[in-house]
């Protein structure tokens, strides 16, 4: 739709608003409606180039970011959104001299923006460089509970769980209200062995807080013990809710595949060689009766291609319920999805429950790699760890 009498200020505050929102494809597009009327106006470039970012469209981005530093090329939020682009790209001393631009210009006053540079190098995994950003930023704002977060954020990943917890204790006592950080600091409590002080932290937010699962386990479990709450305690009931919408309902598509994964399993525990004419024939009915599924349903799924995919995998093999991974100090785990999980937990903490496991290792590896692991199934959370780097699936 035209806008034929908006001013370039007009369309970058709109967008920004729509960006803001997360509707990032219409942000672009106002934007780029907007540069065929200003082709020079320098903010629209910029916002051009975040809603590319968020997009994950790093070339058009950084052609974005590159073109409005020709218009300014003192602008500082060009500056960082090209540095944030330039490390994705690899080009690390490049991004790093974008960054440190901003503070020659005299930007380093600019809380949002260290907070926004701090940010990206936390992302990269560029921690000890994202640190010295969080620190101007609290210099410029000792009042910004989230700028004093940020350096708990930052010292926990790099180890100094002593200045993580003071820093975020400050944030809190700054915010009380600060949800995110209180749940930061009641796991390092616990994973610290102060279980009392972590309840304590715990017991100050609410299930709506939480956006993983490991604190509401940890705060059930602490309850559990602390309190000798049984388990059928009413007080459970929000908390156990909030979980059961944190894990997300299967959609269509999840159970129909399911459905074709564990026919394929149940035929291959009826032989023990390759698979016979019988099975696939069993294979193929229940495609068949998937694809009227999906008729009826109205969903987009090949069933040609899932047919052609499980004939040439491991699913229909002998061992097709048994898996085996390898850890990055060459031990072997083999077994179904959940044996090997079981084993994993057995080895390093067999007092927690499995999805206490999985979800205190969710974190840790979240907090080793930077990448986020699902702990809500073994199998997402085993192929998770091996995206993560933390395990390699053999089979």
């Amino acid at each position: 739709m035209s806008h034929p009498f908006l001013s370039s200020e007009e369309y970058d505050e709109r967008a920004h608003a729509l960006y803001n929102e997360g509707q990032f494809d219409e942000a672009l597009e106002l934007l780029r409606e907007g540069l065929s009327l200003y082709p020079a106006a320098v903010e629209l470039h910029v916002g051009a180039g975040y809603a590319r970012l968020a997009r994950e469209e790093y070339a058009w981005a950084r052609r974005s970011f590159e073109e409005a530093l020709l218009l300014d090329p003192e602008h500082e939020d060009a500056l960082a959104g090209l540095g944030e682009v330039l490390l994705k790209f690899g080009q690390i001393d490049a991004g790093f001299r974008a960054f440190e631009r901003t503070l020659t210009l005299g930007y380093d006053d600019d809380v949002d923006l260290m907070l926004q540079i701090g940010r990206a190098l936390f992302r990269e995994g560029y921690v000890d460089m994202s640190l010295t950003y969080f620190e101007r930023a609290v210099h410029h704002a000792e009042d910004s509970s989230e700028a004093v977060a940020c350096i708990g954020y930052a010292q926990h990943r790099l180890g100094n769980d002593a200045e993580a917890m003071a820093a975020l204790r400050q944030a809190v006592t700054i915010d009380p209200q600060f949800a995110e950080a209180r749940v930061y600091l009641a796991n390092i409590l616990y994973d610290a062995g102060d279980l009392e002080a972590a309840l304590r932290e715990f017991e100050q937010t609410s299930p709506e807080d939480h956006w993983d699962e490991l604190g509401i386990w940890r705060l059930i479990e602490l309850k559990k013990s602390i309190y000798r709450l049984p388990e059928s305690d009413g007080e459970f009931k929000p908390w156990e809710a909030r979980l059961k919408e944190l894990a997300g309902e299967p959609d269509a598509i999840d159970d129909l595949l399911n459905q074709i994964e564990q026919a394929a399993m149940d035929a291959s525990e009826e032989v023990s060689a390759a698979p016979s004419s019988g099975q696939l024939e069993t294979l193929g009915t229940l495609l068949t009766g998937l694809a009227s599924q999906q008729a009826e349903s109205g969903l987009d799924l090949n069933v040609d291609l899932a047919a052609e995919a499980l004939a040439s995998s491991h699913v229909l093999s002998a061992d097709a319920g048994t898996h085996r991974v390898i850890m990055r100090d060459g031990t072997t785990f083999e077994g179904t999805w959940e044996e090997i999980v079981k084993a994993l937990r057995d080895a390093r903490d067999a007092g927690r429950s499995l999805e206490e496991y999985m979800a205190v290792e969710a974190r840790r590896f979240y907090g080793a790699t930077g990448t986020r692991v699902d702990s809500h199934a073994p199998e997402a959370f085993i192929r998770g760890s091996a995206d993560a780097g933390m395990l390699r699936i053999v089979r």
